[in-house]
């Protein structure tokens, strides 16, 4: 596996109360494996891992990361 990007972090910044910020695993099977719920204003500061290759946001937020910053509105 290559682990040059593991080091790289992104940022969520919720927008409105109740932000799911969902971690999904590598391998073979995608499965749920962490999740948190942030309220408005709240910002959570991730990377991912030999376990999370994938991060799914529910709700309003804005995700900064070094490629540039996504909003879901």
């Amino acid at each position: 596996m290559d682990t040059s990007n593991q080091n790289d972090f992104f940022v969520i910044k919720a927008l409105e109360d109740g932000v799911n910020v969902i971690g999904l695993t590598r391998g073979t099977d995608t499965r749920f494996h962490h999740s948190e719920k942030l309220d408005k204003h709240e910002v959570m500061i991730a990377q991912f891992t030999e376990h999370t290759s994938a991060v799914k946001v529910r709700g309003r937020a804005v995700i900064q990361t070094r490629h540039g910053e996504i909003s879901t509105n």
